[in-house]
């Protein structure tokens, strides 16, 4: 992808929750856009970090020994292997930095799982 996007933009326009786009890739990673609202479900990425930041409104990570709760412009790194579960009480937009590899919903698959295929549509 060689343009210029704006994520807010991106993700403001976004229909879905829980639904991730992908807007940029980078390397072996990808960067997505989503607007959430509510919980997703818990799940981990084996062998995966996952880079949270917030583009609008705010949203609790909840871990098995803590929760974190990030504002508007606040990032979080979730370490591979950490069993995680974002919840937005309000709708909130979000930037993720993952690898290509990551599979939406760990090795947990819901109604609210995506699939690549289904994040690469285009936005």
């Amino acid at each position: 992808m060689t343009d210029v996007v704006s994520p807010k933009k991106v993700a403001a326009g976004l229909i879905e929750n829980w639904s991730p786009r992908v807007v940029a890739e980078l390397d072996d990673s990808f960067v997505k856009v989503a607007k959430v609202q509510g919980s997703l479900t818990w799940h981990s990425h084996e062998n995966e970090d996952e880079l949270f930041y917030v583009l609008k409104g705010s949203l609790t990570i909840e871990m098995e020994d803590r929760k974190v709760v990030l504002g508007e412009g606040d990032a979080f790194v979730v370490p591979k292997g950490v069993r995680h579960n974002p919840v937005a009480e309000n709708e909130c937009h979000v930037m993720l930095i993952e690898r290509k590899s990551t599979l939406h919903t760990g090795t947990e698959l819901t109604e609210k799982t995506r699939s690549l295929a289904d994040q690469m549509r285009p936005v």
